[in-house]
């Protein structure tokens, strides 16, 4: 990866890590559901534009039922998950727990693609969780509001499962498509069961401009060209790179927590993150024992992992 690859790749993770931060202004605002559907629209309209330059809609032929339940699974499942669980989280360890998607995605990806698992990456996925229990143990669990908090931890659990999830499907069912048509489908498709449901969740109140600020970042920064970026790193440098992003967005979730919210990072946060951004490492391939033979490395270097589309 050369050094302007690696920019981009930072540079996505900052924006993508920089999610966390608008949600956790936007979400007390709109409400979880409001947020999302807003958040979408926006998205969906800039994705649309991008696509119709692009030459349109006709890679889209014949898949719109698949690519519309991977909205429902990638988008607006997951948002709303993550609009709940920052009512109450903070913008750095939802950032954390985030990074297990790369684990979801390969325990999906055995379950139901008979993806191998071998020792070291099954030791990841044992070390991934183990990092997630000390994160909520120590940082949520002595919260004050101890009910709100492991909800919302295991809110953002369900979206990452999903992410997981909709990666192996978009592997099994959407492979060959363009990854744009793929991404402008399923936003459209997120958009239309979210603004559905916004109707029954509009704010009653006032909106300050920080919420609609942090929603068109969301819509348009955050998950419009982050969506660019990502596409453009796989295209350059390959999905088992661009995954990489998933180690990095928590650095750059929890900085901007601290920059901007005033989030106090304890030692308990750094070790938990560390531990399950190691874990992640190992349970998706990303990190692998040296190889000694053709057939070991076919076996279990992770390689065929999905990369997941998690448009933060």
């Amino acid at each position: 990866m050369d050094f302007k690859k690696f920019l981009l790749l930072l540079l996505l993770a900052a924006i993508w890590g920089a999610s966390f931060l608008f949600i956790r202004v936007g979400a007390p605002a709109f409400g979880p559901i409001a947020l999302t559907a807003v958040r979408v629209d926006f998205a969906a309209l800039f994705l649309v534009v991008m696509l119709l330059l692009r030459g349109g809609f006709k890679p889209l032929a014949g898949r719109w039922g698949k690519v519309l339940l991977v909205g429902v699974l990638n988008q607006a499942a997951p948002f709303c998950l993550f609009a709940y669980a920052e009512l109450s989280l903070p913008a750095g360890i939802t950032s954390i727990i985030n990074a297990t998607t790369p684990m979801w995605a390969a325990i999906v990806a055995f379950a139901w693609l008979g993806d191998r698992l071998n020792g070291l990456r099954i030791a990841g996925l044992l070390v991934g969780f183990g990092g997630v229990v000390l994160l909520i143990w120590q940082d949520i669990a002595q919260s004050s509001a101890l009910g709100d908090d492991c909800l919302a931890a295991l809110a953002v659990l369900a979206a990452t499962l999903l992410y997981g999830i909709s990666a192996n499907m978009t592997k099994r069912f959407l492979t060959g498509m363009d990854s744009l048509a793929v991404a402008t489908g399923s936003m459209i498709g997120a958009a239309a069961v979210l603004t559905l449901l916004a109707l029954f969740a509009l704010p009653t109140m006032p909106l300050p401009p920080s919420a609609w600020g942090s929603v068109l970042a969301l819509g348009v920064v955050c998950t419009g060209v982050g969506y660019m970026i990502y596409f453009h790193l796989i295209a350059t440098i390959g999905p088992a790179r661009a995954v990489s992003v998933s180690f990095l967005m928590p650095v750059l979730g929890i900085l901007w927590g601290v920059m901007f919210l005033d989030e106090h990072v304890s030692v308990t946060t750094v070790v938990g993150g560390a531990i399950i951004v190691l874990g992640t490492a190992l349970a998706s391939g990303f990190l692998k024992a040296p190889q000694r033979s053709v057939g070991q490395q076919r076996g279990g270097a992770g390689k065929d992992l999905p990369c997941h589309v998690d448009g933060r």
